[in-house]
């Protein structure tokens, strides 16, 4: 069974009523809801938590983590950040970065780029198109998601060139924005999706949940797959 830890700041519901009222219990709850209905091992961890929830031991009892962040990215602590991007790389985490989660520690460091973007709050909508309908992240998904009220994410969104493009985003300020990107990097496989600002009920979309839900299984890593062997190795063969 896939192992899933959602990561929320786990901030702005106790701190905003507007949002609390949109997810009273809390971002990571709504995540996790539909994930557990489909018979998935799912567990949350928050901000305040010692080591922000994510230890060493966590991890490693982890298929997928799924992060969403926003306002107190600079308060996770440098060597978490390290710790998710190692077993991401060398362990083959999934790694599903959500929304604001663009500039978060380890997205930033796996990336290695700024991954800067437009930006505008207006309640305005979303069409999140379908660009790669062969893909399992987009399966049970029609053309196109309509989002009643998102906020906007424009391009240029300043990430390396996205393995697979599985969504593009029209917004209706006039704005495109590659919205569902996928990676390989190191063992791990990532997947970012933007859809999800914290006043709007996004995570109550059952597109959405349903994309998440696809995106979760495929990044977890494949069953009895074998570490590689690195470093120095005696020959296969003689050597004369």
């Amino acid at each position: 069974m896939t192992r899933v830890l959602i990561w929320n700041e786990f901030r702005l519901e106790r701190q905003d009523e507007a949002v609390a009222r949109i997810y009273p219990q809390g971002m990571h709850e709504a995540l996790a809801a539909p994930l557990r209905a489909s018979g998935l091992s799912v567990a949350t961890a928050t901000l305040d938590e010692p080591e922000h929830g994510l230890t060493e031991a966590r991890l490693a009892d982890t298929d997928v983590l799924v992060w969403w962040g926003h306002k107190a990215h600079a308060e996770v602590d440098d060597a978490v950040a390290a710790r998710v991007r190692r077993r991401v790389l060398e362990h083959g985490m999934g790694f599903v970065p959500l929304h604001s989660a663009h500039v978060s520690k380890p997205f930033l460091a796996l990336m290695g780029t700024g991954c800067f973007l437009k930006y505008r709050v207006a309640g305005e909508r979303e069409r999140l198109w379908v660009v790669d309908p062969g893909h399992p992240i987009a399966a049970g998904i029609a053309d196109v998601i309509e989002i009643e009220r998102e906020e906007m994410y424009g391009e240029p969104f300043d990430v390396p060139p996205p393995d697979e493009l599985v969504f593009i985003s029209w917004f209706q300020g006039g704005e495109v924005f590659r919205s569902g990107c996928a990676w390989r990097r190191g063992l791990g496989r990532v997947f970012y999706f933007r859809p999800g600002h914290e006043t709007f009920p996004t995570y109550h979309h059952p597109d959405v949940r349903r994309v998440i839900l696809n995106a979760v299984r495929w990044a977890a890593p494949p069953a009895g797959r074998q570490p590689p062997v690195r470093g120095r190795r005696e020959p296969l063969e003689p050597l004369r």
